[in-house]
């Protein structure tokens, strides 16, 4: 198994927090990391540090959120295709955190306001809780691959890995809404048609599809 599936399998959802502070050197390489991804994917993607009021709401409560005072809030100008740029560039943050130490979880209204500041034209999609675990989560229950993608026996090991990839991506209320279709080195993914942030969960799975994949092996469609 490689090593970015392996990252995959450790990383799972985590809402329960540790009193402990996220270090400067820390804090630097994932701010670092979340400019290059702002450019990269014409976002506007905010880290809040030492904040526990978004985190401290009555919705936060009915999440069961507790002890979290850092997340990252992911916004960008108003476009079609915003929600899918924030899932998909904010799994690769996720990922970068779990890489750092760090634990997270995707988190759509179960939270208060966010201190993010925005420009004109902007909006805030999504906020992602962020720290050091009480624990390191659990695996979700998962779908067959069958029941998300055409892949088969015979479908190039290229493909079966990112499928695996896809199936470890968090989404929301882990309800897996999405499908792949191959044709040859082409590869088409679908969100689902009813049910909540469908969209981010898209972006979130094409990031995993992709890593597993690898970019190499296939051209999205």
């Amino acid at each position: 198994m490689s090593d970015i599936l392996k990252l995959m399998e450790k990383r799972h959802s985590v809402r329960q927090y540790l009193d402990k502070t996220i270090p400067a050197d820390i804090r630097a390489e994932l701010d670092t990391y979340a400019s290059e991804l702002n450019r990269t994917g014409d976002l506007h993607i905010q880290i809040i540090y030492d904040e526990a009021e978004c985190f401290s709401s009555s919705l936060a409560h009915y999440g069961r959120f507790e002890n979290c005072s850092n997340y990252i809030v992911m916004a960008g100008k108003k476009a079609d295709d915003l929600e899918e740029r924030c899932g998909y560039y904010g799994q690769l943050l996720v990922l970068k955190a779990q890489v750092l130490g760090l634990n997270t979880c995707w988190a759509a209204l179960t939270h208060g306001k966010s201190r993010a500041v925005l420009e004109e034209n902007e909006k805030q999609v999504i906020v992602i809780a962020l720290g050091y675990g009480k624990t390191q989560g659990s695996p979700h229950r998962s779908k067959s691959p069958s029941e998300v993608s055409d892949m088969t026996e015979d479908s190039p090991e290229w493909y079966k890995e990112g499928i695996h990839a896809a199936l470890l991506a968090p989404t929301a209320v882990n309800q897996q809404k999405f499908r792949f279709i191959r044709n040859g080195n082409t590869v088409t993914a679908r969100p689902g048609k009813i049910g909540s942030c469908l969209k981010i969960d898209l972006g979130i799975v094409k990031c995993h599809f992709e890593l597993g994949a690898g970019k190499e092996n296939f051209e999205w469609v």
